[in-house]
């Protein structure tokens, strides 16, 4: 489906885009606003994906389990080194390829402290 054309979302500020509601978004390569019904899945998800997001859910707990402070200096150090990522997913990624040698480059050459994984949370990869 089509919506009204694009120039009204865009003085809106509304570019919805993805999942939205019971809808999915996007843009098509005429700029134009296009969305459809939310398709479910048709098969459980298979043990490989079950693996992954549970990963990324380990990830996500862990980071929610750190304090206040070490959230921020991974900010702070993400932003400090211009990289193009957030705090969060500079730890996603440290999470799940075990950066370690990476960050402590980073943390010394910033001199942004940042604590291995193992002692600020548990860590099992």
């Amino acid at each position: 489906m089509k919506l009204l054309g694009p120039s009204l979302y865009h003085m809106l500020g509304f570019r919805p885009t993805g999942d939205l509601g019971p809808y999915t978004f996007y843009t098509s390569q005429r700029n134009a606003i296009v969305f459809f019904p939310k398709a479910p899945p048709l098969n459980p998800p298979s043990y490989l994906q079950t693996v992954q997001r549970n990963r990324f859910r380990r990830a996500a707990k862990s980071w929610k389990a750190l304090p206040q402070l070490e959230q921020r200096n991974w900010e702070r150090l993400s932003k400090t080194a211009k990289l193009t990522i957030n705090g969060y997913n500079l730890f996603v990624w440290y999470f799940l390829r075990d950066g370690a040698d990476t960050i402590q480059v980073f943390s010394d050459r910033y001199h942004i402290q940042i604590f291995p994984l193992n002692w600020s949370v548990e860590y099992s990869p």
